[in-house]
C-alpha cells in the first residue's frame, strides 16, 4: 500500500486580481467580514479584532502583510479563520473562488521576490485554468515573536478571550519540505 501524499486540497482566493491557495485543512471557517474594533499599538497589517461567537480575534489585512495595494470592500471579501503561531486569527481575502486538488507533481518552486509577498511566504506555484496560483506558507504569515507581541498587544488592551494559548503555538516543519519541492 503506498501511502504517498498524491494530492492536496486547497482553497483558492484572490488578492486582488491575484491568485493564491492554502491548505483546506488549516483553514477552521470562512466567514462574511463583520465589524473590527481597532487594537492600539498593533502592527498595521492587523484591521483590528472582531467577536466571533464570543471569541475575540485579530484580523490580519494580508494587502498590508503583504505589501498589496489595498482593495475597495464588496460583497465577495472573506474572512479565513485560521491558527497561526498557536493563535485563532482572521485573514481578509478579496474573494474566495474554490477548492480543488492539486496533484503535488503540479507544485512547482516560488520565483524569487524582492518586496511583497516573500519567498519565504510562498511554498509552491501551481497552475490552474491556465492562471497562476501561489501556494501560501500559512505557518508564516505571522512569525512567532510577532504572534506574541499581538497576543501581548490584546491583553493589554484588556481582551481576556482572545482565542490563543502560547504554550500549544505551533511549531512546525516549513510545508515545503512536507512536499518534496527543492528551493
Amino acid at each position: 500500500m503506498n501511502t504517498d501524499i498524491q494530492k492536496i486540497q486547497l482553497l483558492c482566493f484572490r488578492l486582488g486580481s491575484d491568485l493564491y491557495a492554502a491548505d483546506i485543512m488549516r483553514i477552521k471557517e470562512i466567514v462574511k467580514p463583520r465589524p473590527s474594533a481597532r487594537l492600539p499599538y498593533a502592527p498595521a497589517f492587523v484591521e483590528g479584532v472582531i467577536n466571533l461567537r464570543g471569541t475575540v480575534i485579530p484580523i490580519i489585512d494580508l494587502h498590508s502583510r503583504f505589501i498589496l495595494p489595498g482593495q475597495p470592500a464588496d460583497q465577495k471579501k472573506r474572512l479565513l479563520i485560521v491558527c497561526l503561531t498557536g493563535q485563532t486569527v482572521g485573514l481578509a481575502v478579496d474573494e474566495v473562488t474554490e477548492v480543488t486538488a492539486v496533484p503535488v507533481d503540479d507544485l512547482r518552486p516560488p520565483p524569487y521576490f524582492n518586496d511583497g509577498v516573500s519567498r519565504e511566504n510562498i511554498v509552491a506555484v501551481f497552475l490552474l485554468k491556465g492562471d497562476p496560483v501561489m501556494l501560501l506558507n500559512l505557518d508564516l504569515i505571522i512569525c512567532p515573536q510577532e504572534g506574541t507581541a499581538l497576543y501581548e498587544t490584546m491583553v493589554s488592551a484588556g481582551i481576556k478571550d482572545c482565542a490563543t494559548s502560547l504554550d500549544d503555538a505551533l511549531v512546525k516543519k516549513p510545508v515545503v519540505e512536507d512536499f518534496g519541492i527543492c528551493q
